[in-house]
């Protein structure tokens, strides 16, 4: 498959698509447990979470979109088609675990389908192993950075509410909306520059622009996708992560917004591409687990921690599967 104009604009489609699926999936994880504690419904939660997934893009700068685009591949020697065969593969395993309602990793799929597309066209010389241990890295201490800040956040609070009357809940319960909107900001800050760093790495290698540098309309393409797809919601990853890893009160929401938002955006300013879905599943285990180990549903989890495992290695050869077929192509 020739890198061509049609195949940029493929490649353009393919990455909102992408961004959306992100909004769609891990905006589940954003409003699962706002709405699971009742303090807002549904569409209210939604509503507030696409505004902020919106305006998150604009306001902190680009640092995991570079990762993503340029520090993870070396551009001089990646196609388009390379990275068209990058978001098929992830695109395909978005929807499978979407249908199986598992909230798996869209930045697991990513980069994943990105390795396994460029290695099977040029070899592991193409992977930057600067750029890897830092995704890896992040990938990998921030679900365990989301069950620690869940368990410490979980432990200041009950401390701190010590003594309170039940009448507490509604204060915790009117917090959901700041927090809440807090979390989205962070899922838009961090998510969102995924498909920018894609869309920026296609551009340069069609040579559209000369070096890696994410120009506006990039970023507002990438921010509104991210919101649309928030807007409409995937109303069974919410009904896994808001009710089925335990019981949700409004404490337990106000907790798990305040650690997730705290990790995410974090690891966006420091470059750290994680995933949302991750985060805020780790950061509810660690608020139950702060009041007591067997309120978690450990079944459930262990279910989704599968679907992490397996995400990279399935698409790494899904990515170098349509890579090799699209390579193929005249």
């Amino acid at each position: 498959m020739p890198d061509s104009p049609l195949s940029l604009l493929v490649l353009i489609g393919l990455a909102l698509v992408f961004d959306f699926l992100c909004g769609v999936r891990d905006c589940a994880s954003v409003v699962a447990t706002v709405i699971a504690s009742r303090a807002l419904s549904g569409r209210q939660a939604l509503t507030i979470a696409a505004i902020a997934e919106f305006i998150g893009p604009f306001l902190f700068g680009v640092a995991v979109a570079t990762t993503i685009g340029k520090d993870l591949l070396n551009s001089a020697e990646i196609q388009i088609s390379v990275v068209i065969a990058a978001l098929i593969a992830a695109i395909a395993w978005n929807l499978f675990t979407l249908w199986l309602g598992l909230p798996s990793s869209s930045s697991h799929a990513l980069v994943g389908g990105l390795i396994g597309a460029a290695v099977i066209r040029s070899g592991w010389s193409v992977v930057q192993p600067a750029g890897l241990a830092k995704v890896l890295l992040a990938l990998a201490i921030s679900p365990p950075l989301g069950l620690l800040a869940g368990y410490l956040v979980t432990k200041v609070v009950l401390f701190l509410a010590r003594g309170a009357t039940p009448s507490v809940n509604t204060c915790f319960k009117r917090g959901q909306i700041p927090t809440s909107f807090a979390l989205a900001l962070s899922h838009g800050t961090n998510d969102a520059q995924k498909a920018m760093g894609v869309i920026t790495l296609g551009l340069v290698s069609a040579g559209v622009i000369p070096s890696f540098s994410v120009p506006q309309w990039v970023v507002a393409a990438s921010a509104a996708a991210i919101a649309c797809g928030a807007f409409l919601g995937g109303w069974r990853l919410i009904k896994t992560l808001g009710g089925k890893l335990y019981k949700i009160r409004p404490m337990d929401g106000f907790n798990t917004q305040i650690a997730s938002s705290g990790v995410i955006l974090s690891m966006a300013l420091l470059g750290g591409p994680v995933s949302t879905t991750q985060v805020v599943s780790s950061a509810i285990m660690g608020v139950g687990s702060a009041e007591r180990l067997s309120k978690v549903r450990w079944g459930v989890a262990a279910q989704i921690g599968a679907a992490w495992l397996l995400t990279i290695p399935v698409t790494v050869i899904l990515g170098a599967a349509v890579s090799a077929i699209l390579g193929r192509l005249p």
